[in-house]
């Protein structure tokens, strides 16, 4: 039967599923950054995750989930790059057929991942919808077995995990921080976390230039939002997500966006401080403790989920270099 909804139970179901296939993470105390955030800030650097993302815990517990027979006929999805690149990693593992349709202005290092990993990879327009009309085409011609990367709640559970392992290495955690693209990564931690422990704020962070959610918090109401460009190609976002909305909004405490300037200085921090090299989606975390958008205490824990490392190097290069670098639409 086709689940409608996320649980615990789901979670807890998921960390069985896919435990051994994963990197489980550290939390990483980087007490140097305090006095510029603001807060006690403790990192989950998803970007060491298998594949370099978090998008690995969702794409494995929603395939290792599928029937062998409909495996046989192969998966498919529509990415921005780290979900293509998990189903493609997850389909060598497993023997199987995955296509990836990925933005044909997505960084390069995505889809050479994703076909190193054996991926047949369909470069296609950066339209949303677009992209999703080819996938629909190539389910009518080849059968494959769609792996959303968002609206699937086999997807929400696996990305759920991280909340987990978030409360398991800091019982006492008071503030989660999380990038919100398309909702499905925030559905899975704020379920894991306010089915546990409801104290715990959970905040979504979105690129102002992108951030449907964030104007449908505003709206009170499910808003599409005219996109700009911006560097988070990750988690651009003009139309919140079917299944995730009414997660976010019972579950999540606050949405805040950032701007662009700030999420290269994040960038820029999270590798001076931390060593680590944090794509501009991942940044925006981040970036909202940089801007003050986000109220907290000099002795609160906040933890920032990482969500990736999976950006051209050239580009981070100008980002360390504070040369201009173009965004996507």
């Amino acid at each position: 039967m086709e689940k409608t909804n996320v649980t615990i139970n789901d979670i807890h179901d998921a960390e069985a599923r896919i435990d051994k296939y994963i990197r489980h993470t550290p939390l990483l105390r980087e007490s140097q950054m305090d006095k510029i955030l603001g807060c006690q800030i403790y990192l989950k650097p998803e970007m060491l995750q298998i594949t370099g993302a978090f998008k690995l815990r969702g794409a494995l517990n929603k395939i290792l989930s599928i029937p062998k027979d409909e495996l046989k006929k192969g998966i498919i999805t529509s990415s921005s790059g780290n979900h293509g690149q998990a189903c493609a990693y997850a389909g060598q593992m497993l023997n199987i057929h995955a296509t990836v349709v990925i933005p044909e202005d997505a960084p390069t290092v995505k889809s050479r991942n994703a076909k190193n990993m054996g991926a047949e990879v369909i470069s296609w327009d950066r339209s949303y919808a677009e992209r999703w009309k080819k996938v629909d085409e190539e389910v009518k011609e080849h059968g494959y077995t769609i792996v959303h990367p968002f609206e699937d709640f086999n997807v929400m559970a696996g990305q759920g995990t991280i909340g987990l392992e978030i409360m398991k290495s800091l019982p006492d955690v008071e503030t989660v921080l999380v990038p919100i693209g398309g909702g499905g990564l925030i559905s899975g931690i704020s379920t894991a976390i306010k089915e546990t422990n409801p104290k715990i704020r959970v905040v979504g962070v979105q690129a102002a230039a992108s951030c449907a959610y964030y104007a449908s918090r505003i709206n009170g109401k499910r808003t599409e939002f005219e996109s700009r460009e911006t560097l988070a190609d990750g988690i651009t976002c003009g139309k919140t997500g079917t299944n995730p909305y009414p997660i976010i909004e019972k579950y999540v405490d606050e949405i805040v966006v950032v701007k662009e300037e700030t999420i290269k200085e994040a960038v820029k921090l999270i590798a001076d401080y931390a060593k680590l090299i944090a794509e501009p989606t991942s940044s925006v975390v981040i970036a909202a403790l940089l801007e003050g958008n986000i109220k907290v205490r000099s002795d609160e824990k906040v933890c920032a989920v990482l969500t990736s490392g999976n950006w051209d190097i050239d580009k981070i290069g100008k980002v360390f270099n504070n040369e201009p670098v173009k965004g996507v639409l």
